[in-house]
């Protein structure tokens, strides 16, 4: 086991009607608000209406930034910390998915300095303070409501990169399972995909440690349990509430602990096809995933057959793994080859392009060019 030190300083509300609180909460930090949220979900959910209609109600004063794409953009960002410094916030209230969230720690940092965002992936600025982030999730998937990272988009650049520092961690997140109730079929399939792919960056991490594996199986095994249940009937709570609930726990720290790092290649890769594609994030792991388990077996293949054979406890070999994982990536009906997302044209040159000039590998398994086209190959 590798030495750690365990660090996560948000305050998590989890559970039905959560948002109660959510005044008192803010007040913590003041009375001018920085409401950011997405492109009209929750517009057409009403969500957006009960926070106003309460905050107003509760004397906030109150400036917003709607718009937030589901592959966020630094342009978005940007713009919304211009906002935010005009009306000198005191908190930014984030309402949304990942997209949104992670949008909102990368403004919360960028307001006091008046840096352009993209500064902060690029080393040119440095978090030396930020504005307080409370997060209202309302999509299960990214983890973002309860760790400091964030991935933003650079299309004038062709990238799409991380960020994190201890000052992006949100200050609170609110989680009512009710809210996702609204997240069609195949986001919420993103989803689950999305929470099992991060416990796989764990896995293939650099760090033995057995408790922390069990912690990653369990986490996944609650996926596939109730991720299918979920996607047969998408307004039962209690489904909800579970995968909602490991959808945070696979990306706070607890599988990490014992590691010196997690892989992140497969989401490396992932990007360029979001970046180039538009292809929605979870969609992006699980087109990717089964073809570098494929071509890194040779490596990596004892990790793969004993996550495999825990995972559907059976003795299983790394090809036979591979293939059962990607069996309930299909049943999920996530895509597992481009060519599933009907994008016309010929990709290999453009992927190809984009995993070099975004120098994409992982932290354990390290990827070279030749690996990048033959991944391409694997899961066009």
């Amino acid at each position: 086991m590798d030495n750690f030190t365990a660090y996560n300083p948000v305050t998590l509300h989890f559970g039905k009607n959560i948002l109660s609180t959510l005044g008192a909460t803010l007040k913590e930090y003041g009375n001018r608000v920085l409401l950011v949220y997405g492109k009209g979900s929750i517009r057409k959910s009403g969500l957006y209406d009960r926070i106003l209609e309460d905050l107003v109600k509760q004397g906030f004063t109150v400036s917003e930034y709607g718009g937030i794409k589901s592959n966020p953009v630094i342009e978005d960002v940007d713009a919304a910390a211009a906002i935010g410094r005009e009306h000198q916030v005191d908190v930014i209230l984030a309402v949304g998915g990942g997209s949104v969230i992670d949008s909102s720690k990368i403004i919360s940092v960028a307001i006091p300095v008046n840096n352009p965002g993209w500064d902060f992936f690029t080393g040119k600025a440095t978090a030396k303070s930020a504005v307080p982030v409370v997060a209202v999730l309302t999509l299960a998937a990214t983890g973002t409501e309860m760790n400091p990272f964030a991935v933003v988009s650079n299309h004038a650049l062709g990238q799409k990169s991380a960020y994190g520092s201890p000052l992006t961690f949100p200050k609170h997140s609110f989680l009512d399972p009710g809210l996702t109730f609204s997240v069609p079929h195949n986001y919420t399939a993103y989803g689950v995909a999305d929470l099992i792919a991060h416990c796989f960056e764990a896995w293939f991490g650099i760090g033995e440690t057995t408790l922390t594996d069990r912690f990653v199986i369990s986490i996944i095994k609650e996926a596939m349990e109730y991720g299918p249940k979920l996607l047969g009937d998408l307004q039962n709570y209690e489904y909800r509430e579970k995968i909602m609930f490991a959808a945070t726990m696979a990306l706070n720290g607890t599988t990490m602990y014992g590691r010196s790092t997690g892989d992140w290649g497969v989401h490396s890769a992932g990007h360029c096809l979001s970046l180039l594609y538009d292809v929605p994030h979870g969609a992006s792991l699980t087109i990717v995933y089964p073809a570098w388990m494929r071509h890194f077996k040779n490596r990596i293949g004892d990790r793969i057959a004993q996550l495999g054979s825990q995972l559907f406890d059976e003795p299983l070999s790394a090809d036979e793994s591979i293939n059962r994982i990607e069996s309930f990536f299909k049943s999920l009906d996530c895509p597992t080859r481009l060519s599933d997302m009907n994008i016309p044209g010929d990709h290999r040159e453009p992927l190809f392009d984009a995993m070099v000039h975004s120098k994409v590998s992982g932290g354990n398994v390290k990827m070279k060019e030749d690996d990048y086209a033959a991944l391409i190959r694997l899961y066009l």
